[in-house]
C-alpha cells in the first residue's frame, strides 16, 4: 500500500507520525511519501521539502511567503500525480492541503482522499465543509461533536480521539524531583510556539505574571526547540525571573507539577487539561488577522476545554482583552480560589473522557478508520472498525 501524506505544522506532524505508526502496525507493507516533520520522518517519510516552509498562520503572516507557498502547492500536487498513491492523507493545514488536492484531483479524479482534523465549522466559516466535500472523501475528526457536521456536508467521518489523551505523562517521582527545593507557587507561561505569537504575547505575559505573582513564585516557560533562543531573548526582558525549558521530559514534569498556567489559546489547553493544571487563556493576532477574526468567529469561547466540556470554566482574554492587568486578575483569582480550581478540574476531567482517554490510542484508531474507508471504496466490504 502506497500512502501520500501531507502535514504543514508541528501539531500535524505529531498526528501524522502516530497515524503512520498505526498504519504500519495494521498493514506492514505500507510505504509513505509526502511532506512532514521529525515525527513522520521517524516513521520512514522523506519529506519533499522542509515542513517549516508551510508553518505560517494568519493573512498578514502568509502574504510575504505567498510565492513560496504557491510553488510548494504545485510541487506537491505534481509529486502526487507521479506517485499514483492508493490514498492521499492530508493533515490539518487546510489552506495549503485543499489547494494541493484541487490540482491533484483535476489530474486524477478517482484519487482517494482522507483529511485528518475536521475544519472548525462550528467556530467560523461554516461553509468550509461544503467546499471541502468535492475534494475529500473521508474525514478523521479529533472532537466528538464533529462527525455529524461532516456527514451533513457529504463526507464520511469518524471520531478517532484526540492525540492528547495518549501522550506520555510525568511520574510522581518526576514531579517531586522538579518541585524539589521550592515551596512557592509553580506557574507555567506558554506564549505560543510560533515566532509571531511569541513576539506579540510574551511581553504581555511577562507583565501579567509580574503583577499577579508573589516574589516566591517560580515561573517556568516550556517552549519548542526551534524557538528556544527567541523565547530566551523575550523572557530576559521580563520584570521577573523565569526558566525556559525545551527538553521533553522536563516539559512533561513542568506540566504535571504546575499549580496554574497562563497560556496562548490552542491545543496547549488540552495538554494542560490532561495534567489537571488550572489555566488562564489569552491570545492576540496581527491587527489585520484580528480584524478579520472578530467578524468571522461566532462562538463565545475558543478554548477547547470549554467547548468539549460544554462549560465556561476556563477564563480567556482575546484580542483587545489580552491585557496584562486583566490576565493578572484572573491568575490571582485562580491561585486564591479553591472553588475556581475545582471547577476547572471537573471541566478538564470531562474533556479528557470525551476525547477518548482510556480507549484505543488515537493514532491506531485513525489507522483503522483509514483502512476501513479504503476497503469500502475497493468494494471488498467494510473492514473491522475500532
Amino acid at each position: 500500500m502506497k500512502v501520500f501524506v501531507i502535514a504543514g505544522e508541528p501539531s500535524g506532524d505529531k498526528l501524522g507520525g502516530a497515524l503512520m505508526a498505526g498504519l504500519r502496525e495494521l498493514a506492514p507493507d505500507v510505504t509513505f511519501l509526502g511532506v512532514g516533520g521529525d515525527d513522520m520522518a521517524a516513521q520512514g517519510l522523506e519529506s519533499l521539502f522542509p515542513m517549516s516552509d508551510l508553518s505560517v498562520m494568519g493573512l498578514a503572516e502568509v502574504l510575504p511567503r505567498i510565492r513560496l507557498l504557491r510553488a510548494r502547492i504545485r510541487e506537491t500536487a505534481g509529486a502526487i500525480a507521479r506517485a499514483a498513491p492508493d490514498v492521499v492523507i492530508t493533515i490539518d493545514s487546510p489552506d495549503f492541503c485543499l489547494r494541493v488536492l484541487k490540482l491533484a484531483r483535476a489530474a486524477q479524479p478517482a484519487l482517494r482522499v482522507v483529511h485528518y482534523v475536521a475544519p472548525s465549522v462550528w467556530a467560523w466559516r461554516p461553509k468550509r465543509a461544503a467546499r471541502m466535500a468535492p475534494l475529500v472523501d473521508h474525514v478523521l475528526a479529533l472532537l466528538p461533536f464533529e462527525p455529524p457536521l461532516m456527514h451533513a456536508a457529504g463526507m464520511s467521518c469518524d471520531f478517532v480521539g484526540h492525540p492528547v489523551v495518549a501522550e506520555p505523562r510525568a511520574t510522581a517521582a518526576d514531579v517531586a524531583q522538579f518541585r524539589a527545593g521550592h515551596d512557592g507557587a509553580l506557574v507555567l507561561a506558554l506564549p505560543g510556539s510560533r515566532r509571531g505569537e511569541i513576539a506579540r504575547l510574551a511581553p504581555r505575559f511577562g507583565q501579567a505574571l509580574a503583577l499577579a505573582l508573589p516574589q516566591t513564585a517560580r515561573v517556568v516557560v516550556p517552549t519548542v526547540r526551534a524557538q528556544a533562543d527567541f523565547m530566551c531573548a523575550q523572557v530576559a526582558q521580563w520584570p521577573l525571573h523565569a526558566e525556559v525549558v525545551v527538553d521533553s521530559a522536563t516539559k512533561r514534569a513542568a506540566f504535571a507539577a504546575a499549580d496554574v498556567a497562563l497560556a496562548a489559546s490552542g491545543t496547549v489547553s488540552l495538554e494542560l487539561a490532561a495534567n489537571q493544571t488550572p489555566m488562564v487563556i489569552a491570545y492576540d493576532m496581527a491587527p489585520l488577522t484580528r480584524f478579520l477574526a472578530q467578524r468571522l468567529v461566532k462562538l463565545d469561547t475558543v478554548t477547547l476545554v470549554n467547548l468539549v466540556s460544554d462549560t465556561r470554566a476556563i477564563p480567556e482574554f482575546l484580542g483587545h482583552d489580552c491585557q496584562p492587568e486583566r490576565m493578572a486578575a484572573a491568575l490571582r483569582q485562580l491561585l486564591d480560589s479553591p472553588d475556581a480550581r475545582a471547577a476547572q478540574h471537573a471541566a478538564m476531567a470531562l474533556s479528557m473522557a470525551r476525547l477518548g482517554q482510556g480507549g484505543m490510542p488515537p493514532g491506531l484508531r485513525a489507522a483503522h478508520s483509514v483502512l476501513h474507508f479504503m476497503a469500502s471504496k475497493a468494494g471488498d466490504g467494510p473492514a473491522p472498525t475500532p
